[in-house]
């Protein structure tokens, strides 16, 4: 459904939006987006990590004493 778009079809849409929404409300909605985008982010890098940390710990145990 969505792979017959195109840019045409983006482009209607984003008019659609911002005649809708507005152009502030629109600017508003990207920098919620994009904050939202960027704690995602750091979740999944801080949960990458946390998993390195836990297998390094595992590691560490198995071959001490």
């Amino acid at each position: 459904m969505l792979n017959n778009i195109g840019l045409p079809g983006l482009i209607v849409i984003a008019v659609v939006f911002i005649v809708l929404f507005g152009k502030g409300k629109v600017s508003s909605i990207m920098g919620e987006v994009g904050k939202g985008v960027t704690a995602f982010k750091k979740g999944i890098s801080d949960g990458q990590a946390s998993e390195e940390a836990k297998t390094e710990d595992k590691k560490d145990k198995a071959s001490g004493p």
